[in-house]
């Protein structure tokens, strides 16, 4: 693994909440004074692409970055848009392969989230 790698991923494992692309540049940035935003992004999306970090998309907003990629659960507040894992297990029911509805598709990723707001948040909701 390159030493940009090894650093954007040490940085998002220093994250406790699953930062977006320009939040991880920055704190590299202290680190690598002349690595790009772009670098970052490419980094990201590979590292992504090939399992060791998760993608977390949110449609029209930034995609957060997650240093665990083994399935969980998130809570997102939708006020400030910080994400977190939840701190217990959620099993997320399992799909039938035998349903018509299951066996029209095919699904490749799931996940459980849920929204509200968080703690800085919620009293002004």
């Amino acid at each position: 693994m390159t030493e940009q790698r090894t650093i954007i991923l040490e940085e998002l494992q220093c994250c406790s909440h699953h930062p977006a692309a320009d939040e991880i540049y920055l704190r590299v940035k202290e680190r690598l004074p002349r690595i790009s935003l772009a670098t970052v992004y490419r980094n990201l999306e590979l590292m992504s692409a090939r399992g060791m970090i998760s993608k977390l998309e949110y449609g029209s907003s930034q995609s957060r970055f997650d240093p665990n990629p083994v399935a969980h659960s998130h809570f997102r507040c939708l006020r400030c848009g910080s994400v977190e894992d939840l701190p217990f297990v959620i099993e997320a029911p399992a799909l039938s392969g035998g349903e018509p509805w299951v066996k029209s598709r095919k699904i490749l990723t799931g996940r459980v989230e849920y929204q509200g707001f968080c703690p800085d948040c919620r009293d002004q909701a």
